[in-house]
């Protein structure tokens, strides 16, 4: 998909979102709706969700696809690098990333937007991966970072 017509896919999610995300609930159904809605929407997304830090440790949160690892060690792979650096990163070869936690063996390439809190703290990340290699873009992560400010919108 060319850039533009996948930043405009990523448009009609985020208003499909911001009327999913009014009505009532809280920080977990708005994660498990944002995963669910962006898994089934975007062709090249293989394992889509949540990791969240709690006590210091980085444990899976809501998502769509295969099993996901339950606990990543800390400061080791691309969720902790995204923390660690707080900002987005797009990784197009997961295989060649130093440190890279292989959940599932299917999967080539990842990006992972930090979570920030009102205050600043960075309190979790959104993780999708691919099969395919060099599948995320700078389109990726406009419409993705779009997205994840929803979560305080609400």
């Amino acid at each position: 998909m060319n850039p533009q017509a996948k930043l405009q896919r990523y448009q009609r999610i985020h208003a499909q979102l911001q009327d999913l995300l009014a009505k009532p609930g809280n920080a977990l159904s708005r994660m498990a709706t944002i995963a669910s809605l962006l898994h089934h929407k975007m062709d090249h997304f293989f394992w889509t969700g949540f990791y969240l830090l709690d006590k210091g440790e980085l444990i899976v949160g809501p998502y769509q696809g295969p099993v996901a690892c339950q606990l990543l060690p800390a400061h080791t792979g691309v969720c902790w690098a995204g923390i660690d650096q707080r900002k987005t990163l797009i990784v197009p070869d997961v295989h060649a990333f130093p440190g890279h936690i292989a959940c599932d063996s299917r999967s080539s390439s990842e990006i992972v937007v930090p979570l920030q809190g009102h205050s600043g703290e960075i309190y979790g990340v959104f993780d999708a991966d691919s099969r395919d290699k060099n599948a995320f873009d700078q389109a990726d992560q406009q419409g993705l970072e779009a997205i994840m400010q929803l979560l305080h919108q609400y």
